[in-house]
């Protein structure tokens, strides 16, 4: 399938542009009413203008909306057919891909994806008497005013905002403004060159850390390239794992149903009834739309299903905001339980080969492994050629002992 974890995404050739552009005629023929918007990359206008050259040509109508964050393109499907948004994600600048969501922010389903990918080659172009129309269309100001209403921050909360020069540039600035915080913004500029890589982990972002001691600041909030993404840093400057905001989340919120993802730590199972679905926010998106009231991977994807069932970086940067500006959030995290958790990435091209061969039905499902003392997932990465290995103990020894049984596992490729 072209479709992986979230959205098509792949390095930036001529055959994207070409299946932007057949991507743009199955919208417009299917959901001939499209909200469309990019993220900053330096490829983002060529495969935008492919996209809504076949939503035109097959004779629907486009809104665009130029760079927004991902979150704000499927906030604003709600006043569409759907919404479609170019964008790689917190892949590197070379990458670029396609996201679709439905009216209620939700990703295609896994079967209106294959709908759209069956109707690839099989294509209607409307005749010049019957083809679309492209208009402006502002999706900042709405999802922004949502957020401002359903949240609520301490006036002059000194926060730290790195943007990582991607799309949530020209949103979560202003929106923590207007929400009464004082933010230090660091990589805010929408340029397209990523100064640092877009995936938010610990190991790029050692500086923010830096930032906030020395501002004084009570947090600080980072986004991936098309702010579909927030992790985030306590008030000691300290970076905040992905499963310790989950539950962060989960308490501030008293979420009583919680969907995550098969790799997500064992903790959240303490404070609320859990369902687990394979990693990638799509498939927790499709989770709630039948179940749950939160829900969220480790990785950095928050999903509010009251707001929408798009993952919102902004909406997530604000809430954490209104979190720690509320109490001491360093004291609350540090009371949390904490299991040791281990990731790793090997990269591979044959990633997808290898972790069938080791007997996962899907491989960017993976295969996961649970003993007496902990647990291990090797899977697929469903938007870059790696193989991912999340592994978690009761004990630190047990958390490196289930992740040297994947490293073995992998390397003699055995299915059992």
């Amino acid at each position: 399938m072209l479709f992986g974890s979230s959205g098509i995404r792949q390095r930036f050739d001529r055959s994207l542009v070409e299946i932007a552009l057949a991507v743009g005629a199955v919208m417009g023929e299917r959901y001939p009413d499209c909200i469309v918007g990019t993220d900053t990359r330096t490829t983002s206008p060529v495969l935008s203008r492919a996209i809504l050259a076949g939503i035109l040509g097959a004779g629907g109508n486009a809104r665009f909306t130029g760079i927004a964050p991902t979150p704000s393109v499927a906030y604003s499907a709600r006043v569409a057919k759907a919404g479609c948004m170019i964008t790689a994600s917190h892949n590197p600048e070379e990458y670029n891909g396609i996201k679709l969501f439905n009216p209620d922010g939700s990703s295609f389903t896994q079967a209106q994806q294959k709908e759209v990918e069956e109707h690839l080659t099989d294509l209607h172009w409307a005749d010049w008497q019957h083809q679309g129309t492209e208009s402006s269309f502002d999706a900042l100001t709405p999802h922004k005013n949502a957020i401002l209403d359903a949240v609520s921050i301490a006036p002059g909360f000194p926060v730290v905002i790195d943007c990582g020069n991607g799309a949530g540039s020209v949103l979560t600035p202003g929106l923590l403004t207007e929400a009464g915080a004082k933010p230090v913004c660091l990589t805010c500029n929408p340029s397209g060159r990523f100064s640092r890589p877009s995936e938010p982990l610990i190991e790029y972002l050692g500086y923010v850390g830096e930032m906030v001691k020395k501002t004084g600041a009570g947090c600080a909030v980072v986004h991936d390239g098309d702010a579909d993404r927030m992790m985030a840093f306590d008030n000691r400057g300290r970076y905040i794992d992905g499963d310790h905001l989950l539950m962060l989340f989960t308490e501030h919120l008293g979420a009583k149903k919680v969907v995550t993802t098969s790799d997500a730590s064992m903790i959240i199972e303490e404070v609320a009834e859990v369902h687990r679905t394979p990693v990638g926010d799509t498939f927790v998106s499709e989770e709630l739309l039948s179940w749950g009231d939160f829900g969220g991977e480790p990785s950095g994807a928050w999903i509010f299903p009251h707001h929408s069932y798009c993952p919102d970086g902004p909406f997530a940067a604000a809430l954490f905001c209104e979190i720690a500006s509320g109490c001491d959030v360093a004291e609350r995290l540090d009371a949390m339980p904490a299991y040791p958790i281990l990731r790793e990435s090997i990269p591979h091209e044959r990633a997808r080969e290898i972790v069938t061969g080791l007997g996962a039905a899907n491989p960017t499902d993976g295969v996961r492994v649970a003993r007496e003392n902990g647990w291990y997932l090797i899977r697929a990465s469903g938007t870059e050629p790696k193989i991912r290995i999340t592994a978690e103990g009761t004990t630190l020894p047990s958390a490196k002992e289930m992740l040297e049984q994947a490293r073995t596992r992998i390397l003699q490729g055995k299915t059992a």
